[in-house]
Order: structure tokens, then sequence, then C-alpha cells
């Protein structure tokens, strides 16, 4: 153990000469949208057979969360992104994982679909909500789609 600052005694290797702080896996999520503002709505089995979901995968090491946004939507889904803005994290502690969320827009195309991918396809973004995971702490993917939904004044009602 060795004082780290602020963070107090922490983990310390003598012969790597570093700190070995807790860490956790990081991975970044997008929200694909068209000029029409639908959105692209992944079913990867793995994940549910019942619900969609968006683009999301890990960050690799030596990779910003920005650019394994665009790697995941292209590998994902076939999409070259014209923009990319940053949405906030959301923590999700079922798997110990921070997601940085970012919205990415782009124009409407055919999606080709990687081998992880079961199906996707252009939605409604007022439909997204039908098939979308539900609203639950944690739920990046929804925490996201309320805040698009927002931006373009068409907020969530919320349950009471």
């Amino acid at each position: 153990m060795k004082l780290a600052g602020d963070d107090g005694k922490v983990p310390f290797c003598n012969e790597c000469n570093k700190y070995w702080f807790d860490s956790f896996a990081s991975s970044a999520m997008v929200l694909v949208a068209n000029e029409f503002d639908e959105i692209v709505l992944l079913r990867q089995g793995y994940i549910s057979d019942i619900y969609t979901t968006l683009v999301s995968g890990y960050i690799s090491p030596g990779e910003t969360a920005e650019q394994t946004a665009v790697r995941e939507v292209k590998e994902e889904v076939g999409i070259t992104l014209d923009s990319l803005e940053y949405d906030g994290t959301v923590w999700f502690d079922k798997g110990d994982l921070l997601i940085h969320c970012y919205v990415g827009r782009t124009h409407k195309s055919d999606l080709v679909l990687s081998q992880e991918v079961d199906s996707a396809e252009w939605t409604k973004a007022e439909d997204v909500v039908k098939t979308l995971y539900p609203d639950a702490p944690g739920n990046a993917a929804y925490a996201l789609y309320k805040n698009f939904m927002k931006r373009r004044g068409t907020p969530l009602e919320t349950s009471v």
C-alpha cells in the first residue's frame, strides 16, 4: 500500500512502479439516428429475445470512447456516422460497467449486420419505446433515448 494523494493508500507495485487502482470495464453506446429521426434498433439473442437495444461495445485498450462508438456502429450495422455527440455516462451496476453514451447522426441507408446482431431496423423515434428495454436504473439505452426525445421536443411521459 502506498499513499496516492487524495485517494489515500492504494495497492502499489514497486517492480512496475505503478499504482493498482480498482478498475472496471468501459463501453460506448450509440443511438444512431437519421435525417427522418428514425433510430437503429438491434436484436441480439444473447442479450434478449424480447427487447431491442442500441449499438454498443467495449472500449479496447488504446482506444477512446469516441473511437469505440464509431467503430461499433460500423462493425454492427455497417454505418459510417456523419457526426457524434456526447450524451454523458451511465453506471451499469449489474455488469460493473461505465457506459459512455452518444447520439450518432447519419443518412438513412441499408444496414449491414455483423454476426453478433440477429436483426436491426430503422424505427420511428416515437415507436422505439415499444420494444426498447424498459426504463430502469442503469439502463443506458433508455436514458439515452429519453434524452434524445427531450432534445427533439417530444419528452417521454413518465409514470408516477
